[in-house]
């Protein structure tokens, strides 16, 4: 992954992994593999965890601790009300940005 989509993905990434709980609660290396699963591969677990602190903090998930089999109990992350009406604020900007990206690359496209 180049360092342009690095930068841009490190300004999305919380609506992803928004994204992602809101199909279904998920611990941290699950939510991981799903990220993995989508093509976003080169994101490292610890980035993951620190975004998931952040979330958490901010009230945006519910948090359950369920007893695994390996170890400590896991946390398992549930979008709440407060994490959902960010994650359409999140669709609803990037659908924005989307929008115009798109109208200023057939601007240049057909100006070339």
């Amino acid at each position: 992954m180049g360092k342009q989509t690095t930068e841009m993905l490190k300004g999305v990434l919380e609506g992803i992994v928004l994204a992602i709980i809101s199909v279904r609660p998920a611990y941290g290396y699950e939510i991981t593999a799903r990220l993995r699963e989508h093509g976003f591969a080169d994101i490292a677990e610890g980035t993951v965890y620190a975004l998931l602190v952040r979330v958490e903090r901010r009230g945006l998930v519910d948090v359950e601790k369920v007893p695994s089999q390996k170890g400590p109990p896991r946390k398992v992350y549930a979008l709440n009300d407060s994490g959902r009406a960010q994650l359409d604020e999140f669709w609803e900007a990037w659908s924005f940005l989307a929008e115009r990206l798109e109208q200023l690359r057939g601007e240049g496209q057909h100006d070339g």
